[in-house]
Formats: C-alpha cells, structure tokens, sequence
C-alpha cells in the first residue's frame, strides 16, 4: 500500500501546478491532504479525478486550513473531527477505516504567527495527546499522516541553532513527539527506514531557501508500532513544486 501526505497550501493552487497529473502516475492507493483551503463546493472534476473516491472536512472559514483523503478503494468509513473547538471548526483531522486499519490526515496549527497562536496550537497538542494514549491502550492500527508542524530533532531542519527558540521547533513541542514515541510507542516511519541528514519537506518562500535547500521535516507518517514492521521504504518528491511542502510518500507491506 502506498500512502501519501501532502499538504498543499491551497488545492485549486496545486491542481493548477499539476498536482492531480502527477497523482494519476504516482501510485498511490491513498492520499491524505493538508490546507485544501477550498469548500466542498468549490472543487470541480479536477480535483475530484476519476477513480479516486474524495473525502473532505472544510474550515468553517473560507479560504482556510482544511483537510481531505483521496483513496483507490472505497473505506469502510470516514470520520471529521475529534471533539474539540480548533481542530472541528478549523478541518484539521479527517481519518478513514480500511478494515482494522485506520488512516489520517491531519494539519496541525503553525504557532508562527504570534504568541496567540503559539497558545493555540498548545492547546490541540493538550487535546490530541490523551487521543494518542487512549489508542495505543486499545491497540488501534493507525496510520497518522499529515503536516504536524513541529521538527523533532536537529537533524530535521537546517539552522536549528537559530531556531532554538521559534515555533515549530520550541523545547516541549519537540518534548511532546518525544513522548508520543519513546512513551506510547508510536513510531517516526520516515525515520525508521531513512536517517540521512538535509531530509526536509517544507521551506520557506522568503530568500532562495528552496533552492539552497534551507528546509525543515515537519510532514510525517506516525504510525502504531505494529506497523514498523511493514514500513518498506520512503521517499519526498522533489521532483516538481506543488506548494511549499513536498509530496511524502511511504510504502508498506500490507
């Protein structure tokens, strides 16, 4: 099965960049996307391609976060949202059952902006935290792709010296994945097959950082430790521009 985590800044801006050309040929059985920022509504046949059954959980504000899962086959059922205010009315968890087997697209805040939003995000790492616990107790098989917003480890961005004290790569943001894996057990599948450096999946618009590649590795598959196992390899496609994330794609024996 190959999965896909790709967030998009904007579907109708990535369809335009040929996103959906190069997801016909890219051969993926299941695509989970971040920042449509589109409403249902919006979208055409273009973005809903044939042979692609198209699930989408919006922002209630136009133009705004959201996410969605394309799939090959058909699950057995899709849910939006997990209970509380940031992450329901801002579309940022969308999962859908494939049998045993539970696949997610997630975005969670960027704290970027301002120590408001740093707060926020904080507060959907408070909610989502005892969600992750809760399942690993109930031995849930999950596959969580999305774009988590947070480097784990210095290797995971270029300047981390600089960063030391920015969003995204703060002490307890990096703390908080430390605990989801070391404690809980899940399992950094990106990291489990690939640990080579200037490995990232997001640069900055400002300067040449693309180019120079100036990156960070916030985009991940976390996956339940059942799943190590079948990680079979991974890859982040560079090969064309989208959006200022790329395409990270995993393979699994399942």
């Amino acid at each position: 099965m190959r999965v896909i985590s790709a967030n998009l800044n904007g579907i109708r801006s990535a369809a335009n960049k040929g996103f959906f050309d190069w997801l016909e040929s890219s051969g993926a059985d299941v695509v989970c996307i971040q920042e449509t920022k589109a409403q249902e509504h919006q979208l055409d046949l273009l973005h809903r391609p044939e042979g692609w059954h198209t699930y989408f959980f919006d922002a209630q504000k136009p133009g705004y976060s959201g996410t969605a899962i394309y799939s090959r086959q058909p699950p057995d059922e899709v849910k939006t949202g997990l209970g509380f205010e940031i992450c329901d009315t801002q579309g940022r968890w969308i999962e859908a059952h494939f049998g045993p087997l539970t696949i997610v697209s997630l975005y969670l805040p960027s704290g970027s902006a301002n120590d408001e939003a740093q707060a926020r995000k904080d507060v959907f790492l408070g909610e989502l935290m005892p969600r992750m616990r809760r399942w690993r107790e109930e031995g849930r098989q999950m596959i969580v792709c999305g774009d988590w917003n947070i480097a784990h480890k210095e290797i995971d961005l270029k300047n981390w010296k600089g960063n030391l004290k920015n969003s995204g790569f703060l002490p307890h943001e990096r703390a908080w994945l430390t605990t989801l894996f070391d404690e809980l057990g899940y399992v950094d599948a990106f990291r489990a097959v690939n640990q080579e450096a200037e490995q990232y999946t997001w640069w900055s618009n400002r300067g040449q950082a693309y180019a120079k590649n100036v990156g960070w590795r916030i985009d991940y598959h976390i996956v339940s430790p059942d799943l190590k196992d079948k990680i079979i390899s991974t890859s982040i496609y560079k090969d064309q521009k989208f959006s200022d994330h790329a395409p990270l794609i995993l393979d699994y024996a399942l």
